[in-house]
């Protein structure tokens, strides 16, 4: 018997591994490739690629203007590319977006519903635009309105909506064919606290009944509590592409330091980032300043002679478990505060 070694599989071995990359492209139910959009000189998305598992909730997290909208519009037909590809439920967005949007659901930042009719009567007329037969129009409001904690106000017009009800009306009207795949677009801008909530549980019951969705946000928090995976776009790229759990251990790879103060002043951001110049010194908030990196201890002595040369007055220190918010910062070197700032949430 011969010592030949062979790397060719025999046919069984090569039918296994067809089926695998057959059902491994069945999962990917968005493939994005070099994906690019551009107005006139502007550079609004930058040859991004990426793909969507169905069945999870797959975050766009971004500062506003990073091209997360833009994204949307081009992968639901709304806004065509530059250059790049993309197929959508193995549609092409280019030349078969019509096939596509059977299966698709989008939910905008601004609501499409009409403030002249009815809760009601809304769903019933984007029920006749998704193309669902008639004797199944009636019931599938009914059932939406009830899911959604509507159905009370199913006769109320849209207009007379509070701001909670109009974006909870306005997923269940893009969720009236029984769309594969929902795009959601900033879901809870300008919500209240309780409103976001209630919106964001809705979105985790859509995820556990099988909808696969495609989530913009600048909410730091709200992509943690619901996504899967996040792609971390900055200017039209994306810069990293991981689960929440393991974009935070990435941070906690150095030890994070936060210091309290009354008020920050303006300049002790610049000064302390002087004094630790290989360290990254972000201000999260008014009162909170936090050093990522380098040994506790001189950071330590270092931030406390800097305050007591400048006359400022630390109110509390401690060392802090790394979150997605310190996970931006490390990956993108922006302050989190850039992510705060509101579009005005339209609806």
């Amino acid at each position: 018997m011969g010592n030949n070694i062979t790397c060719e599989r025999c046919p069984a071995e090569q039918s296994i591994i067809r089926k695998c990359i057959s059902l491994e492209e069945k999962l990917k139910i968005i493939e994005v490739k070099d994906l690019t959009k551009s107005y006139g000189e502007i550079l609004a998305v930058n040859r991004i690629s990426f793909d969507v598992r169905t069945g999870e909730i797959f975050g766009f997290l971004g500062p506003n203007g990073a091209g997360k909208t833009t994204t949307i519009r081009m992968l639901t037909g709304l806004s065509k590319p530059t250059a790049g590809s993309a197929q959508v439920l193995g549609f092409d967005v280019e030349s078969e977006i019509v096939e596509a949007k059977k299966f698709i659901g989008v939910v905008p930042e601004a609501s499409n519903l009409y403030d002249e009719l009815s809760a009601f009567d809304n769903l019933l007329f984007m029920a006749q635009l998704y193309g669902v037969s008639r004797s199944q129009r009636r019931a599938k409001a009914e059932e939406l309105l009830k899911m959604f904690g509507l159905y009370e106000w199913r006769n109320h017009s849209f207009g007379t909506f509070s701001r909670g009800m109009k974006r909870a009306l306005t997923i269940a009207a893009a969720l009236i064919h029984n769309p594969k795949l929902l795009f959601l677009d900033e879901p809870t801008v300008g919500l209240d606290v309780m409103a976001a909530r209630s919106l964001r549980n809705l979105v985790s019951d859509l995820r556990r009944q099988g909808v696969t969705i495609f989530l913009t946000t600048h909410y730091l928090e709200e992509a943690d509590l619901l996504c899967d995976r996040i792609a971390l776009l900055v200017k039209g790229r994306i810069v990293k592409i991981d689960t929440p759990k393991s974009l935070k251990a990435f941070a906690e790879e150095e030890p994070v330091i936060e210091f309290s103060f009354n008020k920050i002043e303006p300049s002790i951001v610049g000064g302390l980032s002087e004094k630790l110049p290989e360290l990254k010194v972000a201000a999260i908030n008014q009162n909170i300043l936090r050093v990522y990196g380098g040994t506790p201890a001189n950071v330590l002595k270092v931030v406390l002679k800097y305050c007591e040369e400048k006359g400022i007055e630390i109110d509390a220190v401690k060392s802090i478990k790394p979150s997605l918010e310190d996970a931006f910062v490390k990956i993108t070197g922006l302050s989190p505060t850039i992510m705060a700032i509101e579009k005005g949430g339209r609806m």
